[in-house]
């Protein structure tokens, strides 16, 4: 066995994509942050995902072959991932940061549980055991912002959200499962109904999110952001979690994105300068330490014979 097929075995593709989309995740709420002080929640929402619905549509082409099933399947995981934004994005704005990140967080737990009651798979103890080494470092890193527990509107949202989340990767599964199709068909439909599902909600219940768009000159942050969020948080992201979800388990891909909160930390510490306390920092290491202890095989990696060829 070569040293190149046994890194290959041992580190897959998909996984490494994952955690690569765990990182641009983890620096998109700053991006976010950044681009709604100039242009409203939906409209960005409409101007992102139809910026990469523009890119993809010529994937389109493949669903001349899938079958009327395969178009549902398709059309309701564009419909959960709207769902997912809005409770998203408005569950932030009506409750506290520490509180949406340990809250979303849960969707590491709610995977497995989902794809055992969906697909009728059973994770193994070791997913189990990973699972629970990640709630616990999601605990200590959002307890870093002082979580309060005192239940509202906005918390309800971001619990609802999370169990979106799980539910789309088992849903996502199970639609490519039955008909694949190319990641970058699926990520296509998808841009499509959170961009048009956005534009309809901005204009039939919040007219005043339409505004002019940002003049390019002098709006470089701005445009910049937006490039950002559609090439690496979308089209990439999207692409990526879609290949990944049609080569592993969603309890897996779970584990992978749930290392995203980490890498926000990281990032707002290094590029935002926020404070992480210590408590933070090991919560934050655990969820990476989990995303391992799921994806990499330690017994066969330590069963490889040396001078193996």
């Amino acid at each position: 066995m070569t040293t190149e097929s046994s890194a290959q075995r041992l580190l897959p593709v998909s996984d490494l994509l994952l955690f690569l989309v765990a990182m641009v995740w983890g620096s998109s709420y700053g991006i976010v942050k950044n681009a709604l002080a100039f242009y409203p929640v939906l409209a960005l929402l409409a101007l992102r995902f139809g910026i990469t619905f523009c890119l993809l549509a010529s994937n389109l082409r493949h669903l001349r072959r899938a079958s009327a099933s395969t178009l549902r399947g398709v059309l309701v995981l564009g419909l959960l991932l709207l769902a997912i934004f809005l409770a998203e994005t408005f569950g932030v704005l009506h409750t506290r940061a520490a509180n949406a990140a340990f809250l979303i967080s849960l969707c590491v737990v709610l995977t497995p549980l989902v794809e055992w009651a969906l697909l009728r798979r059973r994770p193994g103890a070791a997913e189990w055991l990973a699972v629970g080494v990640s709630f616990a470092g999601a605990w200590l890193l959002a307890g870093d912002g002082a979580l309060s527990f005192d239940f509202n509107f906005g918390d309800g949202l971001i619990l609802a959200a999370a169990v979106l989340r799980a539910l789309s990767v088992c849903v996502t599964k199970r639609v490519l499962r039955a008909a694949p199709l190319p990641a970058l068909t699926v990520t296509a439909v998808q841009a499509g109904v959170v961009a048009s599902g956005s534009a309809a909600i901005a204009l039939l219940f919040a007219p005043s999110q339409w505004q002019p768009l940002p003049a390019l000159a002098g709006h470089g942050m701005f445009w910049g952001s937006v490039l950002y969020l559609v090439g690496a948080c979308t089209l990439f992201a999207f692409f990526a979690q879609n290949y990944a979800i049609g080569r592993s388990s969603p309890t897996r891909v779970s584990l992978l994105m749930g290392s995203e909160p980490a890498f926000g930390a990281l990032f707002a510490s290094a590029w935002l300068g926020e404070h992480v306390s210590t408590a933070g920092w090991i919560g934050g290491g655990m969820i990476v330490a989990a995303s391992l202890m799921a994806t990499v095989p330690w017994r066969g990696m330590f069963a490889a014979r040396p001078g193996e060829a």
